[in-house]
């Protein structure tokens, strides 16, 4: 499995890859607002990448459920120093710019950024595909229902791994028909978005179906509302979600999973290894 980035290309046939999450956004679920401060942002980016962070992905509008869109400038300002500032003390790390607007994405890129992370598979900006013609950036494209304002409003689905299957197969297609080449697309289910708890379980439960589209396959459950449901503790803190997030990897490393979007890289990277060691045996 082969994953084309702009001037490498990332082989994920025997190892995953971390994505280190770095929000730099005062309304983020789980860090709220703690990396807002472009010195506090690249501080936890230094970190991260200490840890064993193979990729950060980089936002500047939240896209918790209920949340309102962020003005373009806005976005531009909180994203675009720290890339260019982590670009400049870290030249081999992969980076992300977690956007779904076309000319954050551009100035991302020019920035030094690798990957534009879309969750609405390029849907919401027109412009987005010559973005990506005039690039070789990779590309996720991610499922979602609706938009973060209205995602979790009586999301409903007859088939969920059917259907979101379904989605990310027309998405890619279209994308191969506008000129972009397949290695340069991941895919990612879109835990979280537009699902309810249990469309995430199977999801969850059924990832391995996901193979049959031929990318690679990224997750991003880390810190996610679903695992407190899960522990019958909905109201259970952020923070305190890591183990369960570590147990996660480990299970959707075995059902196929290549890019893990977490929060907490060390732990994470370690479970990560640990099951990919004993998968190897």
């Amino acid at each position: 499995m082969i994953w084309k980035l702009r001037s490498l290309s990332v082989n994920l046939s025997h190892s995953g890859l971390i994505m280190g999450v770095l929000n730099v956004t005062p309304d983020s679920f789980s860090d709220a607002g703690r990396f807002m401060d472009q010195e506090a942002a690249f501080g936890h980016a230094v970190r991260m990448v200490q840890e064993g962070a193979a990729i950060l992905d980089i936002g500047g509008e939240s896209s918790r459920p209920g949340s309102d869109p962020v003005p373009l400038e806005e976005e531009l300002l909180r994203v675009i120093p720290v890339i260019q500032r982590i670009r400049a003390r870290f030249p081999e790390i992969l980076l992300s710019i977690d956007t779904y607007k076309a000319e954050t994405a551009r100035q991302a890129l020019e920035a030094g950024a690798d990957i534009i992370n879309d969750i609405s598979a390029l849907r919401a900006d027109p412009e987005m595909i010559e973005v990506l013609r005039h690039s070789k950036a990779g590309i996720i494209l991610m499922h979602m229902r609706g938009t973060p304002k209205t995602m979790q409003i009586d999301p409903h689905y007859e088939n969920v791994v059917s259907e979101v299957i379904a989605f990310l197969r027309q998405r890619r297609d279209e994308l191969v028909r506008c000129g972009i080449d397949r290695a340069r697309i991941a895919i990612d289910p879109g835990y979280g978005f537009g699902k309810r708890v249990r469309h995430n379980i199977e999801l969850v439960q059924h990832l391995g179906r996901f193979a049959e589209l031929d990318q690679p396959i990224v997750v991003g459950i880390s810190r996610k509302s679903t695992i407190a449901h899960l522990l019958s503790d909905p109201k259970l803190p952020s923070e305190q979600r890591m183990w369960p997030t570590v147990a996660l990897t480990s299970l959707l490393r075995e059902k196929g999973a290549h890019i893990f979007r977490v929060h907490d890289v060390r732990p994470n990277l370690e479970a990560l290894r640990m099951t990919e060691a004993i998968l190897s045996e």
